[in-house]
């Protein structure tokens, strides 16, 4: 539960995308070790076999990841720019809050990549429009009442700016807490 006398404000719009793309480069080493698993696991030995098989894994080791540290509170990233995410009440999310909130961030993601697909796009292309895409999702959080993410929104998920409380020292050979 988060304490009520922490701030619950709403972080910035550019403090939460700054905390997405450091999101982001620590993805970098959840795909790599999802994909040195999986090619190791199938035996996989060009980068294009089971290519398919490979994005449905990774997208089952990045809900796992996600949903588990959102119910927890926050992601790796999140802790550094002290951000988290609870439920519209201000208390921890469930798991199963935090699945649907992991779908539904999708959005940020999915309109672009099947626009692209659908208009078969270069690569170059899907990447200026999946850029364009994240920037115009970003700025429509500026429309919500509290300033949050849609898909924040829809989950029943709000994200707050939150500090961790500092921790007891103990006096040493004590065992006691100072006054």
């Amino acid at each position: 539960m988060v304490s009520s006398t922490q701030n619950q404000s709403t972080p910035s719009i550019p403090r939460r995308m700054a905390c997405w793309m450091y999101e982001g480069i620590l993805m970098f080493g959840v795909v790599f070790i999802a994909g040195y698993l999986f090619s190791t696991l199938s035996q996989t030995r060009n980068a294009l076999d089971n290519r398919h098989a490979l994005q449905a894994f990774v997208f089952v080791i990045f809900g796992i990841y996600f949903i588990w540290f959102w119910a927890k509170g926050q992601t790796l990233a999140m802790k550094t720019w002290n951000i988290r995410v609870v439920d519209v009440r201000g208390a921890a999310i469930t798991q199963q809050r935090a699945l649907l909130r992991y779908l539904l961030s999708w959005l940020w993601f999915l309109p672009p990549l099947v626009v692209t697909w659908l208009l078969g796009l270069s690569g170059r292309e899907g990447a200026l429009l999946t850029l364009g895409w994240v920037a115009v999702w970003a700025v429509l959080a500026r429309f919500h009442p509290q300033q949050q993410f849609w898909h924040d929104h829809w989950a029943g998920t709000r994200l707050i700016s939150w500090v961790a409380p500092a921790k007891v020292q103990r006096q040493p050979g004590t065992g006691i807490a100072p006054e």
